[in-house]
């Protein structure tokens, strides 16, 4: 077999922020998956692309990590990538180390490491762009000199040097000279800073320390202790504000368009089960999920601005103290945030956590950052509270109270939990990259943006369509010869909401709230669903000729002797419910993965579900007893 086709491996290795995911992209495009391997709990990505020289390279995105010292989870699994101790998976034949020109010395700690292993090391010299706004004058040839190993500059985000580095990628490498810093052995983290430094003054010198850049001038208001906070309260306010704002339209858009496929389907078939399937299983299940696609897609293009810009670092770094507080360390922060997210990849984050009990708090706690998945229930709930002629501000603050609501809980929790658990013997190193304020990364964030909504999507086209069919079957069947109303209360579905009613009537909710909240432990969204199939027929029993939004045709719900379901009171019970409830059964299955114990996912699950009910019960029973 030609030389040229056998495949050699290169790990891709570089600190958070230091741009690895964007240079991985630009090296692999689409020909990239995710790899899971015999023993390795973390997810790394994995790709192929061609030399200039025409040698076959296999890509490994290895965890971002500040050291190879393997003091968490994810730094253990990049050393033993790099030396080959992880089942299934062959030792590097070459380390690329992506490092942030701008912020050369604490970078250079990792590269130096890397070359320390003695594996073929180069050098990617990233976000030079950066580098030379802020001023700094780099010798990338000088810095190749003193580290004994290939630098090759990049602007990896504008694909400026991939080329570059694809024909410095030559096979067989040819061996460093012996680090000078070494003496024959691995140097001392003393050594290497003292090395570090005299590097840094050769080959990236630094401009007049008086003359301060706009990130400087930046940071000092917005990482002020009472401005920096001012700010970010009210940037995440204006977030929520734009949500309700700017997606009326395509709401707008996508209802018409559901209405009409119900008109079209109504017309073109026969009055019957299978009509009924479609209009009010199929299309008015998706359909009450799907309507609020423009919103989730807001949200997640704001927050792609936010991490683009370089000021989510900024967040971080103000919610530090009040993670300290919380008895957590600044590294808590980041998969706490992901969990807005989602909380499967916020638990998994986790393991960048030194601290075994630390991270076990960070678990248990990171299900009440309210998720993407609870977000068609909020954005159904909040509208019916306030309408939007009361003013969208005001929706974006009760928005923000229940974003506020979670976090304050989970970190309340997290002390007392703390607490108990008792002291740690590894003490967890936060450190965190501020990068330099930047423009947006267009193509990240449309990209973020298109990945968060394909995968909302699928979810509604695949789990969200087979559970609006079974909750359509389970209210249809047993059929009884009554009217629609007698019929309904006559399904599977009436006969569970009969059960479950005593036990959620003290939280303001009756049959069929309490059927579609037990619907949602298989998935939040299906809360919507759920309702919309219930809410098909109206009051009388007959159909609802004119299919209004969903929130339309619930807001007008009585109990048996006509009182209003949906009051004030009780839908803020219902909010309250869903910002603690533990519905996400996959997010438990992860939970026991990664704490290593089922009895912590079953406490967890546990816990918030009766936090849930309690706090929910609370809310309604006060309110009652003030008349409201």
């Amino acid at each position: 077999m030609d030389a040229s086709e056998e495949t050699a491996t290169i790990a891709l290795l570089g600190n958070p922020n230091a741009g690895k995911t964007t240079l991985f992209n630009a090296l692999t495009g689409s020909n990239q998956r995710i790899g899971n391997y015999s023993g390795v709990t973390v997810e790394m990505k994995s790709g192929e692309f061609r030399t200039p020289h025409g040698k076959k390279i296999r890509l490994l995105d290895l965890p971002g990590c500040y050291s190879l010292r393997a003091n968490s989870p994810d730094e253990q699994v990049a050393v033993d990538a790099l030396h080959g101790r992880i089942e299934g998976m062959s030792k590097p034949d070459l380390v690329v180390c992506v490092v942030d020109a701008s912020h050369l010395e604490r970078h250079l700690q990792l590269a130096m490491q890397a070359i320390e292993t003695g594996l073929p090391v180069v050098i990617a010299l990233n976000m030079i762009d950066v580098a030379e706004r802020a001023g700094l004058r780099l010798d990338p040839v000088r810095l190749s000199e003193e580290l004994g190993v290939p630098v090759v500059p990049l602007h990896a985000s504008a694909g400026k040097g991939v080329v570059e580095l694809k024909q410095a990628l030559r096979f067989p490498f040819p061996a460093a000279p012996e680090a000078s810093w070494l003496g024959g052995s691995t140097a001392s983290e003393e050594t290497r800073r003292e090395r570090i430094f005299e590097i840094c003054a050769l080959a990236a010198r630094r401009p007049d320390e008086h003359q301060l850049t706009t990130t400087d001038r930046l940071d000092r208001w917005l990482l002020h202790p009472v401005a920096g906070w001012v700010f970010l309260v009210a940037v995440l306010f204006g977030l929520m504000w734009a949500i309700f704002s700017f997606a009326q339209v395509p709401m707008g858009w996508i209802e018409s368009l559901q209405s009409l496929v119900s008109s079209w389907v109504e017309n073109v078939m026969p009055d019957g089960d299978m009509r009924s399937l479609l209009v009010d299983g199929v299309i008015g299940g998706v359909g009450g999920v799907l309507i609020f696609l423009p919103q989730i897609l807001l949200l997640f293009f704001f927050i792609g601005l936010l991490e683009s810009s370089g000021y989510m670092a900024r967040a971080a770094f103000l919610m530090d103290g009040l993670m300290a507080r919380a008895g957590l360390s600044g590294k808590a922060f980041l998969p706490l945030f992901s969990s807005y997210a989602c909380a499967i990849p916020g638990v998994m984050a986790t393991r960048t956590i030194d601290s075994a009990k630390e991270r076990l708090v960070a678990i248990f706690v990171a299900p009440w950052m309210s998720c993407s998945a609870r977000l068609p229930v909020y954005f159904l709930i909040v509208p019916m509270l306030l309408h939007e002629s009361e003013g969208t501000w005001k929706q974006a603050f009760v928005l923000f109270s229940v974003y506020a609501a979670g976090t304050l809980a989970a970190l309340v929790v997290a002390r007392l939990l703390r607490g108990r658990l008792g002291p740690d013997t590894a003490k967890s190193h936060f450190m965190l990259e501020l990068p330099p304020y930047r423009a947006p990364q267009w193509k990240y964030i449309f990209r973020h943006v298109l990945d968060r909504g394909g995968a909302f999507v699928t979810k509604a086209g695949t789990v969200i369509l087979g559970l609006s069919i079974l909750l359509w079957a389970l209210s249809t069947y047993p059929k009884s010869d009554g009217d629609d109303g007698e019929a309904l209360q006559h399904s599977a579905m009436g006969r569970i909401g009969a059960v479950i009613e005593p036990a959620v009537e003290p939280l303001g909710f009756d049959g069929r709230v309490g059927t579609a909240i037990l619907t949602s432990f298989a998935a939040r969204e299906v809360f919507n669903s759920t309702l919309a199939v219930l809410f098909s027929v109206s009051e009388d029993g007959s159909d609802v000729e004119n299919r209004d939004h969903l929130r339309e045709r619930i807001a007008s719900a009585t109990w048996p002797d006509g009182r209003p379901l949906f009051t004030p009171l009780t839908l803020v019970s219902l909010l309250v419910f869903y910002i603690y409830a533990l519905q996400c059964l996959p997010t438990s299955v992860v939970v026991a993965r990664e704490a290593g114990s089922w009895k912590w996912a079953a406490g967890q699950f546990v816990f918030m579900s009766v936090f849930a009910y309690l706090a929910s019960l609370l809310v309604f029973q006060v309110g009652r007893l003030f008349g409201f």
